[in-house]
């Protein structure tokens, strides 16, 4: 009887000679260096790349079945982002509204044998893939509070830029978290899954909102709101290759010269007026500027450059990704640039019960 990690393993491993596989099973070879067994060979359905949770079904040699189930995770934006106070304890209060993307990764899940660890394998070689990672830290909470004591079998396909202000690793965080609930039977409400997520991260409690939210604290008090903006909002995201330092921006951060405006006050007016330079205001830009000098300069070229299409620009979290509101094509000197991340996007949300789905097609 194969181990279930071995069999998962080993039909992540076959994907590359199996693009056939989609409407029909194929058979594989088996990938020793990623797989301790079987010896022999085995048979796998394909996952499409499906923007809700979807089952699919491994199937060893030995006609043993192993049920994987997909996940889109997704990343979020900042509207506008203040920086409210520096608390005792050296972490800052901030009051801003968050709403989430369908900019994603992909992520498949299934029950792991292992009755010790979770098996985390990911696309990106500069990802860790041991305890350090928030998807395994989002296991242990799982478990620790539910007392659940099942373990899990990961693959995770990162699309997300790391360093990038777009909480990629926040959202593989509270999609495992939401994942690992429903496959256990869903001990757990969602309420309780978003009280819990900020015990290991700020930016995770957010996903758990319809997908907008304005978010108090460190990020984790979260308030649903009305989206601001239309979900069709043409959006452009623009990333230079080098990302933010959270810990460094905070650094640079000059509390005395933080913008003054009330955020309840630039609540109500994005919801009335919509984006403008004037409400999609971030306490981190000026620091992150600091930091990196490049990325000042890049939102004047993005501004200048998409100026006649009536854009906001501003920068996302803590940088490095610049977001362009209003417009999605990319401007010349970007596509001309390789090192430049870019993505158009679309704001999104979600049904209680139910989990993000993508809206624009991607490669």
């Amino acid at each position: 009887r194969a181990p279930i990690d071995a069999m998962l393993a080993l039909a992540s491993a076959s994907r590359a000679s199996a693009s056939h596989a989609m409407s029909r099973t194929a058979r594989a070879p088996l990938d020793r260096s990623r797989a301790r067994a079987p010896s022999s060979s085995s048979v796998f359905t394909r996952r499409s790349s499906a923007s809700r949770s979807t089952t699919h079904v491994v199937r060893a040699a030995s006609d043993e079945r192993v049920e994987t189930h997909a996940f889109f995770s997704p990343s979020k934006i900042n509207l506008f982002l203040r920086i409210t106070a520096r608390r005792p304890d050296g972490f800052h209060d901030l009051a801003s509204l968050f709403h989430v993307i369908d900019l994603g990764d992909d992520m498949t899940f299934a029950k792991s044998s292992s009755e010790t660890k979770d098996t985390l394998i990911c696309n990106d070689p500069t990802i860790p893939t041991d305890s350090s990672n928030l998807v395994i830290k989002a296991l242990d909470l799982f478990r620790a509070k539910t007392g659940v004591r099942q373990y899990f079998w990961i693959e995770l396909d990162k699309k997300v830029p790391h360093g990038a202000g777009l909480g990629g690793g926040s959202g593989n965080a509270a999609t495992t978290l939401f994942a690992a609930n429903k496959l256990c039977g869903s001990p757990a409400t969602e309420a309780e899954l978003l009280e819990w997520s900020g015990e290991i991260g700020s930016d995770i409690s957010v996903f758990f909102s319809k997908g907008a939210a304005y978010c108090t604290g460190r990020g984790e008090i979260v308030e649903d709101v009305e989206p601001p903006l239309d979900l069709a909002t043409k959006m452009l995201l623009v990333k230079p290759p080098m990302g933010c330092s959270t810990p460094a921006i905070f650094k640079a951060l000059d509390l005395d010269g933080r913008s003054k405006a009330d955020p309840l006050e630039l609540l109500k007016r994005i919801g009335v007026d919509g984006c403008s330079e004037t409400v999609c205001i971030n306490d981190l830009e000026a620091p992150a500027f600091t930091v990196l000098p490049e990325l000042a300069e890049l939102k004047e070229r993005l501004k200048a450059a998409t100026a006649d299409k009536k854009t906001v620009v501003f920068m996302s979290g803590s940088g490095s990704t610049i977001v362009i509101v209003g417009d999605d094509d990319v401007p010349a000197f970007v596509a001309r640039d390789d090192a430049l991340f870019k993505a158009p996007t679309r704001l999104i949300t979600r049904k209680p019960g139910e989990w993000y789905a993508p809206t624009l097609r991607r490669a």
